[in-house]
């Protein structure tokens, strides 16, 4: 019998920001069973504001200063999706989202935030250092702070408490890590106005002032940037303000796409709401933050507010999806800020108070700390969160007729997902999908709905087969559905193929008709851009209901019949070659017990979308003796049956085994995959020297890998322009890990060194 909850609708957060972030974890200790919900971010740690010109100063480190979105979602039991949001499709009710479909809601939060008004201004696009998006003002940051001399000159554009704060924390980053340059770097500020920080009491606008010219900081005020040019600003008066670095803090633009969508906006383009956080023209869609302007109470753009916003928008939404009273928000009208001096000190200012104190910096790190302590700290929650007791309520009766339906479903056939299903997300993904040139050897597939395909093998060639199938390892069915397809091309491109065709077999969790349709799509769009990639046709499948998401790929390829590659042809002293990082395994282990940081994730999905296939190609050019992918069995297990059947040893060196980011923290901390043990069983066919039982590059060689990298046995002479090669093409992570030497003993054995 089924006892997880069918989806019955979807609720979408768009944007990662205070509001959603605290939303989440409200979600997460009271779900509501039959509803999917969906988090879309184009990035998986989202910046605290309040603790941005702390990182920039240098006191906080960058997990001190981020809200990890992604494990968030998976305390939430949320589905995450990484993509920049670019547009809506009101009608339809889709988020679309770029270089990926759209995704389908019911119900649709925004909490996307705000970016810099640039585009008036010649050159700030192209010159200056946006302070949004995060990542990029960090990276610029870097950049700068990696150079062997100082900025001569840096000027922050902007006179808000954003502005102020930043060229503070510049300043004391750049003196404290270039001490003892001369001449030192020179500071200015550029602000339109004739004050600082208009919108605060003048108390704080000439302490502020006070203190920027006590430190040297030149102030240009009422006096408008008309260009930003390579070397500095041209300003409205007429002056040249020579500038080797340019920030740009000017404050709030809105994004384009909600009014370009048709949402109701206000004069500057921020999305109207009402009281309830609901669009002024579409109830279905609520706002948050930076994004959204309450007509009735305009407020400014502040984090202050898009916190308070959080329990008000997770009431109603919550509200609407249960069929119950909605409650409005009315938003404070005065509000206590803190505005770092990056000296150990702050500014609190509300209304006609201020003081600028170390009393007063303690105490905004203290309100800091404790906001981050809630996204670490998470509470411990069941494995199984959608069971729990709800209340009933009007969507209570709609549910149990779902849960009805799929606890009858019928076995054999009768637990195909239906035709109307079917036939719907395929039209749309096929006709959404990559253009990709028919293949000649396809004489019946996709599109002719036949029984079975038919295919042609070239002359004078093998046809190669193969099958994979595992349960989802993300939450994004697009994203899985793509690594499912690297995955199962990867054992013809070690065997010299060429892939041809795929067939794929989707196993959908129970849902409504929509909800499997939506999952469907996403399936067959990420397989279809998968097999476009690489050069291959989808001709057929099959689908099912289960228990989970789950793909399989029957995958077909062809190979000239004198240059098909084996495990068996390992040479003493070729070289050993592997092309991508080990971790997979420990990652995603990790991340079920919320303990991977969710940039390890990122580089370990980015790792598993790169296709092996050109990397087979560099191989088999530089005369690769053998080959093999590398997958459920680690590296150790997959070299093992590569010197079995080449009748040879190995030594590797273990220090140059690339690991993904995170990897090895999170194996020294004893966090492993399921299949880790079962995988150490060859563990006696391992001689160590240096790297011992409790090492964790030696717990690395038996990690399970998810669309694994390619090991070869190359070549000793021709090895150094391999791995050149292959680096070239992309695989950076890609090494020498070891050599191919004579067998000693009756059994193969690895060495380490």
């Amino acid at each position: 019998m089924q006892t997880d909850a069918p989806i019955l609708k979807e609720l979408v957060l768009a944007g990662g920001g205070h509001s959603h972030a605290l939303l989440l974890r409200m979600w997460g200790m009271h779900p509501i069973p039959g509803i999917r919900l969906t988090v879309i971010s184009d990035h998986a740690h989202a910046p605290y504001s309040g603790m941005l010109p702390g990182l920039i100063e240098g006191v906080y480190t960058f997990d001190e200063a981020h809200i990890d979105i992604a494990r968030l979602c998976i305390f939430a039991g949320a589905r995450f999706i990484r993509g920049r949001v670019i547009g809506l499709d009101l009608a339809g009710k889709r988020v679309r989202v770029a270089d990926r479909p759209p995704i389908a809601y019911d119900l649709l939060s925004l909490n996307v935030g705000s970016v810099p008004p640039t585009e008036p201004v010649p050159g700030a696009d192209t010159y200056a250092i946006q302070v949004k998006p995060v990542s990029a003002l960090l990276t610029a940051l870097d950049s700068l702070l990696e150079q062997p001399k100082p900025p001569r000159s840096i000027t922050v554009v902007g006179g808000g408490a954003g502005g102020v704060e930043l060229l503070m924390a510049l300043m004391h980053r750049f003196n404290a890590t270039f001490r003892d340059a001369r001449p030192p770097t020179t500071y200015r500020l550029v602000h339109s106005e004739a004050q600082l920080l208009e919108t605060h009491h003048h108390r704080v606008r000439r302490t502020v002032a006070a203190e920027l010219r006590r430190r040297g900081v030149e102030l240009v005020l009422e006096d408008r940037v008309v260009e930003v040019l390579q070397n500095g600003l041209k300003l409205q008066s007429g002056s040249l303000v020579e500038a080797d670095a340019v920030f740009w803090a000017t404050g709030a633009a809105a994004p384009q796409w909600p009014a370009a969508a048709g949402l109701s906006v206000d004069a500057r383009g921020f999305v109207a709401v009402t009281e309830t956080l609901q669009s002024v023209s579409h109830p279905e869609v609520f706002a948050a933050g930076d994004v959204a302007s309450m007509k009735a109470h305009p407020r400014p753009k502040s984090g202050v507010f898009a916190v308070r916003q959080a329990k008000p928008l997770y009431h109603n939404l919550r509200a609407v999806l249960l069929g119950e009273p909605l409650r409005a928000y009315r938003p404070q009208s005065q509000f206590l800020s803190l505005i770092g001096t990056a000296d150990g000190r702050a500014i609190a200012s509300r209304g006609p108070f201020s003081w600028h104190s170390r009393t007063m910096w303690r105490w905004k790190e203290h309100i800091d700390r404790k906001f981050m302590r809630r996204f670490e700290d998470l509470p411990s929650m069941e494995i199984l969160r959608p069971n729990a007791a709800a209340p009933r309520t009007a969507m209570t009766g709609e549910l149990e007729d779902v849960i009805r339906n799929h606890q009858f479903r019928c076995s054999g056939c009768g637990a195909k997902v239906g035709q109307g299903v079917l036939e719907r997300a395929l039209r749309r993904a096929i006709e959404e999908a990559p253009g990709s040139e028919p293949s000649e050897h396809v004489l019946v597939g996709l599109e002719e709905r036949d029984d079975a395909a038919v295919l042609s093998v070239p002359p004078g060639s093998y046809l190669l087969q193969s099958v994979d199938y595992f349960p989802a390892l993300l939450s994004d069915p697009y994203l899985f559905a793509r690594i499912a397809v690297v995955h199962a091309a990867s054992d013809l491109h070690a065997m010299g193929a060429r892939i041809s065709s795929a067939q794929l077999t989707a196993v959908l969790p129970p849902a409504s008709s929509k909800a499997q349709e939506e999952t469907l799509y996403q399936i067959v769009s990420g397989v279809l851009t998968a097999l476009a990639q690489e050069g291959a046709t989808l001709v057929g499948g099959h689908s099912a209901e289960g228990k989970e998401l789950a793909l399989g790929l029957t995958v077909n390829g062809w190979s000239p019949k004198d240059a098909v590659l084996t495990k068996n042809g390992m040479r003493a002293g070729d070289r050993l070659v592997l092309t991508k990082p080990l971790g997979v395994g420990c990652l995603f282990a990790a991340e079920m017990r919320l303990r991977a940081r969710a940039r390890w994730l990122d580089q370990a999905i980015a790792s598993m979308l790169a296709s092996n296939g050109p990397a087979g190609t560099i191989f088999r050019s530089h005369g690769a003796h053998a080959l093999t992918d590398i997958t459920g069995f680690g590296l150790a297990g997959h070299l093992l049956e590569m010197l079995t059947a080449s009748r040879c040893d190995a030594r590797l060196d273990v220090q140059c085994i690339p690991a993904l980011p995170g990897a090895l923290e999170v194996l020294a901390q004893g966090i492993a995959s399921s299949l880790q043990q079962e995988n150490r069983r060859i563990a006696d066919a391992i001689q160590h020297t240096r790297s011992g039982p409790t090492d964790p590059y030696f717990e690395l060689l038996f990690d399970p890998q998810t669309a694994g990298g390619l090991l070869a046995s190359v070549p000793a002479a021709e090895a150094e322009a391999c791995l050149a090669a292959l680096k070239a093409q992309g695989y950076a992570a890609s090494a020498v890990i070891g050599e191919v030497t004579a067998q000693a003993n009756e059994h193969p054995r690895i060495v380490l060194a």
